[in-house]
C-alpha cells in the first residue's frame, strides 16, 4: 500500500451551487430549484490540490467524498509487490468516494494528475441524500452503474484486443470525455504540435497507460509511434491530438459511444 497521506487542505464553501460551471455544460441534466437547494446544503465546501495529490488513500475510511471541478486525475490499485494498475482516469463531473460512504474504506487510491479542484461533501449527509433525494439517489445509481460499466469494457479491451486496438480504444475514450465537456476545443494553445486537429489534454505519464492497459511502457511507447506515424493520433507535451476520430475507430474495428446527457453531483 502506498505510504502517501491523502490530501487534507479546504478552501471555503467556494463555488455556488447556483454559478456552478458544470451546471452549464450540456452534457450534463438540469437541476430542479429544490434540488439545488439540497446541494448548497450538501456541500461541505472546495478543495484544491496540486498535480500528483493523493487526494483518497486505498483502505483508508476517508470522511469526505468529491465531484471534479477541474482537472484530470485516475484511480489505481496498489498490488503487493509495489506495481500499479491504474483503474480508470477521471474527469470533471466524476463522483469520487462512493466506495468509502457504502463500505467505510477505499478499495483503490485515487491521485491528481493535473492541478484540480473538488467539490467536497461530507460522507455522514450521505444517507440523507438517499433517504431524502430520489433523484440524486438515482444520480449515484446511474455513476455506480456507468463506473461498472466502463469497467467491463476496459477488461474486456484489455483482455481481447491487440496492442495498437487497445490504446486506440484508451485514447479514443480520454479524448471524447474532454470533448464532451468542451465541444470548441479544437487546438492546444501554446504548444507546437506536429499532426493538426481537435486537442485535448493528456497530463498523464505513458507508464500510466501502460498501467491502464496492462502493456509494458516500451510495448506502449512503440504503438504510439506507429499511431503518429499513420497520423491517426499524436501525444506530445501533454496534449493528445485526435486528426479524425472516427477513422481513428473504424482502423481499430472500435464503436464509438453515443452521446448522452448525464446526471451530476
Amino acid at each position: 500500500m502506498s505510504s502517501a497521506t491523502p490530501a487534507s487542505p479546504r478552501s471555503g464553501h467556494g463555488t455556488a451551487c447556483t454559478d456552478c460551471p458544470l451546471r452549464k455544460k450540456d452534457c450534463f441534466e438540469t437541476f430542479s430549484d429544490q434540488e439545488i437547494a439540497f446541494m448548497e446544503r450538501f456541500k461541505a465546501g472546495e478543495m484544491s490540490v496540486a498535480a500528483g495529490t493523493t487526494v483518497m488513500l486505498e483502505g483508508a475510511a476517508s470522511p469526505q467524498m468529491y465531484t471534479v471541478l477541474e482537472g484530470l486525475g485516475m484511480r489505481y490499485k496498489t498490488l503487493p509487490d509495489g506495481s500499479r494498475q491504474v483503474l480508470n482516469f477521471v474527469f470533471p463531473g466524476d463522483f469520487v468516494g462512493l466506495q468509502t460512504a457504502v463500505m467505510g474504506e477505499m478499495c483503490h487510491g485515487f491521485e491528481s494528475s493535473s492541478d484540480m479542484r473538488l467539490c467536497v461533501f461530507d460522507r455522514s449527509a450521505f444517507w440523507d441524500l438517499m433517504r431524502t433525494q430520489p433523484e440524486r439517489a438515482f444520480t449515484v445509481t446511474w455513476l455506480a452503474a456507468r463506473e461498472e460499466h466502463f469497467l467491463g469494457e476496459s477488461l474486456a479491451a484489455i483482455g481481447q484486443r491487440e496492442a495498437t486496438s487497445r490504446i486506440a480504444w484508451a485514447l479514443l475514450q480520454i479524448f471524447l470525455r474532454q470533448i464532451e465537456l468542451e465541444p470548441s476545443r479544437s487546438a492546444a494553445p501554446g504548444t507546437e504540435r506536429g499532426l493538426k486537429g481537435p486537442t485535448v489534454p493528456m497530463p498523464w505519464k505513458q507508464q500510466d497507460l501502460a498501467d491502464a492497459l496492462g502493456m509494458s511502457l516500451v510495448h506502449t511507447n512503440k504503438t504510439l509511434a506507429r499511431l503518429r506515424r499513420e497520423k491517426l493520433a499524436e501525444w506530445k507535451r501533454g496534449w493528445l491530438t485526435l486528426p479524425d476520430p472516427e477513422k481513428l475507430a473504424r482502423a481499430q474495428d472500435i464503436i464509438l459511444p453515443q452521446k448522452v446527457t448525464r446526471p451530476l453531483l
